[in-house]
């Protein structure tokens, strides 16, 4: 009876240690789990960032190549000062006026938030699912995006200091305003407006700011004379095609980033459908142009092209996952489209965009945000969002546009943008040999 006893005691104790070490085990294999998640995450945020801020060289390849030379270190130029102004306004208020909503910090609710001083956190342990600086860096490089949009539009006629201060309103307070109203869980994502990474929160905001600079600016000295258009051809295209190459990289992490998670074999299988699809898109935008140019135009221009991709990139952007992979394509392919048909238009309307900014991002912004209605979304949402965001940004853009031109100018003198803006702005050409 004895021995029976110590038997059973010795069964108990070791099921008891077995299935102590059993939820020991499992509850480390969750941990680890988590912890591996939450570097998987962390990692998808900083190397889609450190690709999208390398679409900062791709727009400053192709606004250098698409603007004649006398003016081109001067597109240099702005292009970094513009990177380095939209890192430290996202610092200062911009990247907690997106997000401080989804934490009930609403000046307005709903509508505007608190602007603070981004913080780390706590840098010892798990801050949620990825890295807080993670996630700041990779919303930071979206913002610069949206001000390399209005540069190459406003090129060549417009003032750097003055383009400059544009970029600390635009970075710090209007691009951040209306992105919380869908990224930071404001009055768009409550109704139901859906843009997964951007076409009108990102691209279509700069296309707006873009076209109320070149609106209140006016076309450079002798682009419109006696009801034509005298083309003013780019220095260097193949700069400008090494640019577009750049931007279709950069692409893959602004979208695939975007799916925010990379932790599962879901989540990672969606990265890699959002990255098929924005290559698609981006062939179809190029096919498209490109088929479409001589038709209309005669001959094939590389800029209009090298645009088509621009324009089937932005607009897939707003849903690159949902798709099939032919809708990409067609989705891209009207990108494209609206790029052939769009540039002339400004023309007839004399609004003179440099690099075609305008119909690439604010037009094919606009359609992607709208053709997310083709796989489930809200087209009445769809519409509210471009147009109340386009209001907004038109309005915010335009008194800054118009304080700035009334105080300190915003436009050279002819003089001087005949001459270029290099050898007055900067004092020193891109080109020395060449330009004199």
């Amino acid at each position: 009876m004895k021995e029976t006893v110590w038997k059973w005691a010795g069964r108990s104790a070791g099921a008891a240690i077995l299935g102590g070490l059993a939820l020991t085990g499992s509850a480390f294999a969750q941990e680890a789990s988590a912890v591996s998640a939450y570097v998987d995450n962390s990692y998808l945020f900083l190397i889609s960032g450190m690709v999208v801020m390398f679409m900062a060289a791709g727009f400053c390849m192709l606004e250098v190549g698409m603007v004649r030379a006398k003016n081109a270190a001067t597109q240099a130029v702005k292009n970094v000062m513009l990177f380095s102004i939209a890192g430290i306004m996202v610092y200062l208020c911009g990247y907690n006026v997106i997000y401080n909503g989804a934490n009930d910090k609403w000046i307005i609710d709903g509508i505007l938030a608190m602007p603070e001083v981004w913080s780390q956190g706590d840098l010892g342990e798990m801050q949620g699912d990825y890295s807080a600086a993670s996630d700041w860096f990779f919303q930071m490089v979206f913002v610069a995006t949206a001000a390399s949009i209005v540069s190459g539009t406003v090129a060549e006629r417009v003032k750097i200091l003055p383009f400059m201060i544009f970029t600390v309103v635009l970075t710090g307070f209007i691009y951040p305003i209306q992105a919380s109203w869908q990224w930071g869980g404001g009055w768009l994502a409550e109704g139901g407006f859906s843009d997964f990474a951007g076409s009108t929160l990102v691209h279509s905001t700069g296309g707006w700011a873009a076209l109320v600079g070149a609106l209140l600016i006016g076309p450079r000295a002798g682009k419109y004379v006696d009801g034509k258009v005298n083309p003013m051809p780019g220095s260097n295209i193949p700069l400008a095609a090494l640019g577009t190459f750049i931007l279709w990289l950069g692409w893959f992490g602004f979208n695939g980033g975007s799916e925010l998670v990379a932790g599962d074999p879901t989540a990672i299988n969606d990265v890699s459908t959002i990255f098929a699809n924005t290559n698609l898109a981006a062939a179809g935008g190029v096919v498209a142009s490109a088929i479409l140019c001589p038709i209309f135009f005669k001959k094939m221009d590389p800029t209009i092209v090298m645009n088509g991709a621009i324009g089937g990139l932005v607009a897939i952007t707003a849903e690159p996952l949902a798709p099939a992979l032919y809708e990409a394509i067609i989705i891209g392919a009207v990108g494209g489209a609206i790029i052939v048909f769009f540039v002339p238009l400004l023309d007839k309307l004399k609004i003179d965009d440099v690099v075609g900014a305008i119909p690439a991002h604010l037009v094919a912004g606009i359609f992607g945000t709208l053709v997310v209605a083709w796989n489930g979304g809200d087209i009445v949402w769809q519409a509210i969002g471009v147009v109340s965001i386009g209001a907004f940004v038109i309005v915010t853009s335009a008194i800054t546009w118009l304080i700035l031109k009334f105080t300190i100018g915003i436009r050279t003198s002819e003089e001087e943008e005949l001459e270029g803006l290099d050898k007055y702005e900067l004092g020193l050409e891109a080109y020395p040999e060449f330009t004199k």
